[in-house]
């Protein structure tokens, strides 16, 4: 999919293992697997018991550990991240994992989310002394943990996970272990594996897919899992709540073959489309959906429809994803260099045109316009999401107010201002529904804030949005 979306704080990924003769190779190689969830930085520690060594930078995965760099990573253990900037803005300083030296011991950490009471714990951390080296939320939970004076770092851990709120999904390592901890929500995603008698976690389970390991399971909200020579145990640090996953997850963010809950992202994005079917009635030739995150819900409309599917946008596999691009007039360029419509699929037709958001709209005028100039008769829009009408505050880089199309505008004007025949989104209720997450949960484990205001945890005054590039100076 090419939506507007900028993309997480972070809109990254971790990756983590302990007990393999191999970390930094397996971590590089999920890293590749969760790629997609972030572009600007790549980072992996290892630790062999006495030390933890570092290698990140900016940029791709395969650009960062070039030229030899994961030979001199030996160890038994390894916490790794991919990212994209958003909370604490771009720069070396701000890669992840986190790597922090003192003569008390070494620390990394690996974060996906956004620390909503961040500004106010940074003030307060400040006052008492702590220096930070970088403007990224993930600083915050370091220095709550090496300032905490509880005799055990399970109980260091316990009290700094629960001084922070928001959304997280938390590695860290140090040379006697590596802790991993879920938010009491749930908000990102997070699964444990096994390797060969290794402990894996990772942010997807595309990621155990390619090296090998095998799904233990997802771990739960306001989990703690302590991973050492003793091998992994489970504790809870705040009471159990309700899971409120991210549900863009299911509908863009994660990799198809991945699975959350117990969900296949593909087959959830199919039943979105076939729920779309059930929803709306269009008179069409052809069904194409937005490369790629939009295909499978595409595939779906068409199956429940009977209008056929086609290619009829295809993706330059060498151009990044619109939204990871750092500015409006790179996003813009962006869709003109990633896809090309298929002429001879969309001429004289009638098109369907199957796509997961809009978020300022940009990048759908672009798409239409493309697909009528290539000769389209027509081109009907169908959303497999409602429409996103609140910012994020958990993560995802949907900014203000003002930049969302749909807070501002009714979905006739939204249709009118991309040039669209027509435009359907999806119900939030149809939406549950066909992602099909265990009901007995609030909102049956949903976080629906970006579509309904309903935001699952508090929200500060000071609370940052992803887009605000500096934490606070």
């Amino acid at each position: 999919m090419l939506a507007e979306l900028r993309g997480l704080n972070e809109e990254c990924g971790v990756f983590g293992i302990w007990g393999h003769p191999n970390p930094a190779t397996m971590a590089y190689y999920g890293l590749h697997a969760l790629q997609h969830r972030g572009q600007e930085g790549a980072g992996i520690v290892v630790t062999n018991g006495e030390y933890l060594q570092a290698v990140k930078g900016e940029g791709l995965v395969n650009d960062v550990f070039s030229n030899g760099k994961l030979e001199a990573l030996e160890g038994h253990a390894a916490i790794a991240h991919v990212r994209y900037a958003t909370a604490g803005g771009s720069g070396i300083e701000n890669v992840q994992p986190l790597l922090f030296k003192s003569t008390t011991g070494s620390l990394a950490v690996a974060h996906n989310g956004n620390i909503v009471n961040a500004t106010r714990l940074k003030r307060s951390l400040e006052r008492q002394g702590s220096i930070f080296q970088t403007t990224s939320d993930t600083e915050v939970f370091a220095h709550l943990l090496k300032k905490s004076t509880l005799p055990t770092y399970e109980e260091r851990a316990k009290q700094a996970l629960r001084l922070i709120e928001g959304a997280f999904a938390i590695v860290v390592l140090t040379e006697d272990y590596m802790l991993v901890a879920q938010d009491p929500q749930g908000m990102r995603p997070l699964s444990l594996g096994q390797l060969d008698g290794a402990w894996v976690v990772a942010s997807e389970t595309s990621a155990f897919d390619l090296i090998g390991a095998e799904l233990v399971r997802s771990i739960d909200p306001g989990e703690l899992l302590i991973i050492d020579h003793n091998g992994c145990r489970s504790e809870r640090y705040v009471e159990k709540k309700d899971r409120a996953i991210c549900t863009m997850e299911y509908v863009y963010f994660s990799r198809p073959d991945s699975d959350i809950d117990g969900i296949n992202i593909h087959s959830a994005r199919k039943r979105l489309g076939k729920q779309l079917a059930k929803e709306i009635q269009i008179d069409a030739d052809v069904v194409t959906g937005v490369p790629d995150s939009s295909i499978s819900a595409a595939i779906g409309f068409s199956e429940a429809t009977g209008i056929p599917y086609e290619l009829g946008l295809i993706k330059n596999r060498y151009v990044g994803r619109t939204f990871i691009q750092p500015s409006q007039d790179l996003r813009e360029r962006g869709v003109k260099m990633k896809l090309s419509p298929v002429r001879q699929v969309v001429k004289g037709k009638r098109v369907v045109m199957v796509d997961d958001s809009i978020v300022r709209g940009t990048t759908s005028k672009r798409i239409v316009t493309m697909l009528k100039d290539a000769g389209a008769t027509e081109v009907h829009v169908v959303i497999s999401s409602p429409p996103l009408k609140n910012p994020c505050f958990y993560g995802i880089d949907i900014s203000t107010d003002s930049e969302l199309i749909a807070s501002n505008n009714s979905v006739d004007e939204i249709c009118e201002l991309i040039g669209a025949d027509s435009l359907t989104f999806l119900s939030v209720e149809g939406m549950v529904e066909a992602i099909g997450r265990p009901e007995g949960e609030k909102n049956c484990g949903h976080c629906l804030a970006c579509f309904t205001g309903e935001y699952p945890t508090d929200i500060f005054p000071d609370t940052k949005l992803p887009h605000e590039k500096e934490l606070v100076r």
